[in-house]
């Protein structure tokens, strides 16, 4: 088998579901996988295991040199693959001519522009930041042009923030990993329980959901909301007194902790703004409900209506409040195993294509013919 190295942007201790499972679990089954990892902490390099290693962060600027020092035979590798860092890949591509990898770019959600676009939202933003991302954006494109292969979360994306990207493109997205599933918990309460997971900004306008739900003329529903900031949230929800005895705040420490609460919900709630940020990938919380068979109400925008059917595997609404109370309501009225359905019907659907088992696959397949 070739050999195959991950170097991504993420730190040792933080989640690292989508990786563990596609690249270490699934993509391993065709390559011999190595991943790197970055540590704040630690002074030296570390071999976790036998794919993982861990770097301290302040050593990253000559990787390849403490790979070697490590005794990792860096030209042994056929791919080298960096995730989201264009510092490192810059770094990657000069090293590139004194071995035989090739290079690719994971893409797995453009951070810096959704960071331009939250300014804009807390109205933060100046002239300079919007010229200032013009260039980045051209610097990034050149860069990644010099890679083999160039690897976005969708091919939406590519062509939204990155359209004059003219290497082979392979699109990665979001799968469900189908050995982590979850059995939904049906409670015996007579009301819905909804659940929103993920962050809570301005960008993501989650008040305009929260004011759907405070117009709504009954108690028959319950909102748990799983946040890694959950002082935003208490301040966010003193506008909304009447919302107060309905709902829960929690803070999942890890995938697991969140997944188990997701699997006591009824439906889950993932309504974005409808804009090119949000409607480029399919957002990992939607991944999250269905693998736990919970239902989802999503934005209405090209990418979701094409991955799932409306009112069969989930329910489509337009982001703003009267469509989401209006859709809100109609749901309140479903029996519990009409709803119940409807996720085992996603979660299928999920299961035939955007398994990750299947996507590495591919993945491998792709590779083997650079």
């Amino acid at each position: 088998m070739k050999n195959f190295l991950y170097i991504t942007d993420q730190d040792e201790y933080t989640d690292h579901s989508f990786i563990g499972a596609f690249f270490e679990k699934y993509l391993g089954k065709y390559l011999n996988v190595n991943i790197l990892y970055f540590s704040q902490f630690k002074t030296d390099f570390e071999r976790k295991d036998n794919q993982r290693f861990i770097l301290p962060f302040k050593l990253r600027k000559n990787l390849i040199e403490e790979l070697e020092k490590n005794q990792v035979d860096v030209n042994a590798y056929d791919f080298i693959v960096v995730r989201n860092d264009i510092e490192l890949l810059k770094y990657i591509l000069k090293t590139k001519i004194r071995y035989n990898y090739k290079v690719g770019f994971r893409l797995s959600f453009p951070k810096r522009i959704a960071k331009l676009q939250e300014n804009e939202a807390n109205n933060s933003s100046t002239f300079f930041d919007i010229i200032g991302d013009k260039i980045q954006s051209y610097k990034e494109t050149t860069l990644i042009n010099e890679c083999d292969i160039f690897l976005p979360s969708s091919n939406k994306m590519k062509d939204e923030f990155f359209p004059s990207i003219n290497i082979k493109t392979y699109p990665i997205p979001t799968g469900i990993d189908p050995e982590v599933l979850h059995k939904n918990i049906q409670h015996v309460e007579d009301f819905k329980r909804f659940i929103y997971a993920g962050t809570l900004d301005n960008l993501r306008k989650f008040e305009t959901i929260l004011e759907a739900f405070s117009e709504i003329n009954n108690n028959l529903f319950r909102i748990m909301i799983s946040t890694k900031d959950p002082e935003y949230a208490k301040k966010m929800l003193d506008k909304y007194p009447n919302l107060k005895n309905c709902i829960e705040i929690y803070n999942a420490k890890n995938k697991n902790e969140l997944l188990e609460l997701i699997a006591k919900a009824d439906i889950g709630l993932s309504i974005l703004p409808n804009i090119a940020i949000f409607n480029t990938s399919t957002s990992i919380k939607i991944i999250d409900y269905y693998s736990s068979a919970v239902p989802c109400i999503m934005t209405n925008n090209a990418k979701n209506n094409t991955l799932f059917k409306d009112n069969e595997e989930a329910w489509f609404c337009d982001f703003d409040k009267d469509s989401i109370k209006s859709k809100i309501e109609e749901l309140l009225t479903l029996s519990k195993d009409e709803i119940a359905n409807v996720g085992v019907n996603g979660q299928k659907k999920l299961l035939e294509i955007r398994n990750y088992e299947k996507i590495a696959q591919d993945f491998a397949t792709e590779l083997n013919l650079l």
